[in-house]
Formats: C-alpha cells, sequence, structure tokens
C-alpha cells in the first residue's frame, strides 16, 4: 500500500508487536522490519519517520545488531528506544555505563527541558517502565538531555537539528504514565497526518487486490473463522466472480457450522463451493489416538481435499487469511519481515504452485475485526473465538468417532449458548468444551448412569502465548452443567478447567 509508514526496526525487543500496535490506535501505520534493514530497503516517499525498538543485547558486545548509518540520511525524524537510544549514542559519540545488573519496573523520570519536543504537554514528573542493562552515560555532541532519572543520567535526549529522539524507558506499555502522549509527540514531529483507519484500509487494499490479481482467477479456502471470512468479503468486494471460496465439513467442525456459514455468506451473492467430506475425515482417523498422528491425518486429508476442488477452478492464486502478528513470527526475531510469507495452509502453496494473495498481512485481529464489521458482516462471524485447525479432533481426547464428534457438539453448542446469553462470550478470549476420555458413575432418573465426562475451559489472552482461566460466575456454570447433562445425551458429569497457560497448554492436544 502507498500509504504514509513509519518502519519499526526490531531489535528483538518483547514489546517490538506492542510499539506497531500502539501507532496504529494513534492512526498511524506501522510496519516491523529486522535489526539488519537497509535504508534502501526501507526508504521511499511514504516514509515519514523511524522507531528503533529495545533489544536484549548489550551494544557493547561483539556482534550486537547496529544500524545501517544511510537510515540516518534519510531525512525522517528518528526515536531511539532503550537499546535504540544506546545504539545511536554509542554511534553518534556517546559513553555508554556497561551495567552489572538490569533495572527492570517502575521508575521516576524527571523532565529537564520545557522545550522538548518529546514531552510537551506532559508533566515534569513521570513514572515510567524500564527494562534495560546499560544505559547512556554521556550525551552525544548536538544532544540536549531532557530527563533523567535517580539512577540513569541520560533517560531521554534529543537532537532538534537533525531529528533524533532517545528516550531509555518503553512508551509503549500501559506502566509507562503518558507513553502513548509521547508516541503521539514523535508523531508530530513526522508530520503525519493520523488518518490509518479501517475506511481507508478498505478501499486501499481494494485497488491493490484489483491490481496484483489483474484477470486472474482466486481460490481462498473458507473455514468460517473470521481471518477467512474477511479475506472472502474483501476479496470479493475487489474482483467479485473471480473469486471461488472452498468450504471443507471436515466432520470435526462445531455444530451447524456449514449452515451458519452459507447464512452468513448469502447476502454476498459469492461463488462457494460447499463440500462434504466428513465421511473421508472420520475414516482416516477412525482408531488414532495419538494426537500427533491425528493432526498430520487431518491436514494431509485436508490439502487432498481443497487440492481437488481447488484444481477444479483452474485457479492462478491460492488466497489466505494471513494477519501481521503471523508476518512477525514466521521471520522469527529480527526477521526480514514482509519477505517470508506464513502459509496458514500446510503445504498448499508448494503443492499446487499458485501465487499467493494474502489481503489481511498488514493487520492485527482488532483491526480484521473492524473490517469485517465495515464490510457487513454479522457480528456473531465477526467476534467468533479461535477454532483449531484439527477442530473438534484435539477436543476429544482418544479415539475420534462420529457418535462422540456429535456428543461434543452439542455440549460445546450448549456452552457457547449460554456465555452469549449472558453477556460472558465477548469478555472471554477462547471457550470450548472437551469431552474427556473418561467415563464416571452417575445417577439419572433414580437409575445408575456410566458414562462421559465433559470439561468446559474459558480462558482470557491479549496474544495467546499466555493465557489465564476465566472467572465465570458460579450460576453461569451450574446451568451450562444442568442443561448439557440433562440435554446431551452421554454426559452425566461436567467439570470447569482452572489450569492457565502455562503450565499447561489452552488446547487439550
Amino acid at each position: 500500500m502507498h500509504h504514509e509508514r513509519v518502519a519499526i526496526l526490531d531489535f528483538g525487543s518483547q514489546y517490538t508487536r506492542l510499539i506497531t500496535r500502539r501507532l496504529r490506535d494513534l492512526g498511524a501505520f506501522g510496519l516491523v522490519y529486522g535489526p539488519g534493514a537497509t535504508a534502501k530497503e526501507i526508504g521511499g516517499p511514504d516514509l515519514k519517520g523511524v522507531i528503533l525498538s529495545g533489544g536484549p543485547n548489550s551494544v557493547m558486545e561483539d556482534g550486537a545488531p547496529d544500524l545501517d548509518p544511510a537510515i540516518l540520511a534519510l531525512g525522517v525524524p528518528i526515536l531511539g528506544i532503550c537499546y535504540g537510544q544506546q545504539l545511536l549514542a554509542r554511534n553518534l559519540g556517546g559513553v555508554i555505563h556497561r551495567s552489572s545488573r538490569r533495572e527492570y519496573g517502575k521508575a521516576m523520570i524527571r523532565v529537564l527541558d520545557p522545550e522538548s519536543l518529546l514531552f510537551r504537554g506532559l508533566e515534569t514528573e513521570l513514572q515510567v517502565w524500564m527494562s534495560h542493562g546499560d544505559h547512556v552515560e554521556q550525551a552525544p555532541a548536538g544532544f540536549a538531555i531532557t530527563s533523567h532519572t535517580r539512577g540513569v543520567p541520560v533517560a531521554a535526549m534529543e537532537d532538534r537539528a537533525r531529528r533524533i529522539y532517545c528516550i531509555q524507558f518503553h512508551p509503549e506499555v500501559t506502566h509507562t504514565q503518558h507513553g502513548s502522549k509521547v508516541l503521539m509527540n514523535f508523531l508530530h514531529v513526522c508530520g503525519m497526518k493520523l488518518d490509518w483507519n479501517t475506511g481507508q484500509f478498505i478501499e486501499e487494499k481494494t485497488r491493490a487486490i484489483r491490481k496484483q490479481v489483474g484477470t486472474g482467477r482466486v481460490v481462498l479456502g473458507l473455514s468460517g473463522g473470521v481471518d477467512s471470512s474477511v479475506a472472502a468479503v474483501l476479496l470479493h468486494k475487489a474482483i467479485g466472480k473471480q473469486l471461488t471460496c472452498v468450504f471443507v465439513d471436515t466432520g470435526v467442525m462445531r455444530k451447524d457450522e456449514m449452515a451458519q456459514v452459507q447464512e452468513a455468506f448469502a447476502p454476498y451473492d459469492m461463488t462457494v463451493k460447499w463440500v462434504d467430506a466428513r465421511q473421508a475425515f472420520l475414516g482416516a482417523l477412525e482408531g488414532v489416538s495419538d494426537p500427533e498422528q491425528k493432526r498430520k491425518i487431518i491436514g494431509r486429508t485436508f490439502i487432498e481435499v481443497f487440492d481437488r476442488e481447488a484444481g477444479q477452478v483452474q485457479a492462478d492464486f491460492l488466497a489466505q487469511g494471513t494477519l501481521y502478528p503471523d508476518v512477525i513470527e514466521s521471520s522469527g526475531v529480527g526477521g526480514a519481515v514482509l519477505v517470508k510469507s506464513h502459509h496458514n495452509v500446510g503445504g498448499l502453496p508448494d503443492v499446487m504452485k499458485l501465487k499467493l494473495v494474502e489481503p489481511l498481512r498488514e493487520l492485527f485481529k482488532d483491526e480484521v475485526r473492524r473490517a469485517g464489521l465495515a464490510l457487513g458482516l454479522p457480528e456473531d462471524m465477526v467476534w467468533r473465538h479461535p477454532f483449531p485447525g484439527p477442530g473438534l479432533a484435539v477436543r476429544i481426547p482418544g479415539c475420534v468417532t462420529a457418535e462422540r464428534v456429535a456428543i461434543l457438539q452439542n455440549a460445546d453448542a450448549i456452552f457457547i449458548e449460554e456465555l452469549k446469553a449472558s453477556g460472558w462470550y465477548r469478555n472471554t478470549s477462547q471457550c470450548f468444551a472437551v469431552l474427556l476420555p473418561v467415563q464416571t458413575v452417575g445417577i439419572m432418573g433414580d437409575e445408575r448412569t456410566y458414562e462421559n465426562m465433559c470439561a468446559l475451559r474459558a480462558v482470557t489472552s491479549e496474544d495467546f502465548m499466555t493465557a489465564d482461566w476465566a472467572r465465570l460466575p458460579h450460576e453461569l456454570l451450574e446451568k451450562v452443567a444442568q442443561r448439557i447433562v440433562n440435554e446431551v445425551k452421554g454426559i452425566n458429569r461436567v467439570v470447569f478447567d482452572i489450569t492457565s497457560k502455562p503450565p499447561a497448554t489452552i488446547e487439550y492436544e
């Protein structure tokens, strides 16, 4: 896209993605690049500023990530954060203090310079979040020291002539008081319009898709999840009947999944091939209990079915719902972001020899949801919780059968229905039922039963790397358990999982 852009050089900070998120929230479009990115790679008429992230290394170590000096000559403002400040100070002639211990946590800085552009409109004392070992002891020539702490003589510095700004603390984390204001002040220095929004993205991406695809045909694997659904509607807006979606019912999907997706997409007059492959998947899974084998069987079978159906379309492009976190993660720390693709459908691009179209690769999940609403997708679909690729097969520990899938589908549907009715669905990140490979004794209607145990799982998470169990009200859990036991034949006991990630994983397999 030809949009005003801030380039973020990732030196390995755990907060790099958060910098990008904060910029997007402020209306600025930020993209992450590896630490070895050159001025030529990040430059361009759309570049308005550069941010150097923090990182775990010491700038005094041999082999520590460095900066292409030509970036300083691009003529755009530069903001160095933590490691970024130390790197700029070292390269420009400052003095670095090599610390024997790290400063990690909250600290108070004192703003020394009322003319500081970064601290404009802020108090003279601010609480910030520090995470560093080394610090700048003496600023390079031309820099004014704009803040300090008791232990750090240069907590911030700036060279207004060259428009280089540096801070030791992390403005992107919520623990830093007025951190967003500091970033906003930098964006004002960059002269950005701050017009990054969903509507603009849709129009820009629509034009970009048309240019990329031309008169070619595109095939997309439609799962019913928010990512593939938004990608499908955006592609349809851009190229209409040149898009064919393929929905594969694997037999291990949520209850009435195909019918719900058909209803959601009915208003779009979209070409969708609805493939019932339940027998193929369940047949391949028969007698298999090892979780890794189950995943591989489902992945392999999906590729076979999708390849067969997509081959009939004679497509030139394969579309995927790849998101920006996928792009960052696929590159690894300090990788060449926006070069290596993250393949959502494992193996398909190599097998099918199709060119990739990834219309959402610049967006975070919340931005995808906003785009979905703007494109007219129903809220129920836009706000759906994540669903694993292998489907319910990884929520049925042990062997998967059609009978056990049906039992779990009914129990899971009740849980989700009650969560939505109570308002808790939107306050959790992922919720589902699990059919455990355990049978227990119960009493139903004065008769002894010996049936399955069902576990309920509900978590909250920001990034799904870690997760905490959701504190659902006891009254809600009681209602769900009563309904499942009374309405789902084959379950006589319901338990609630209160294990966080780590040590557990979110899914059971």
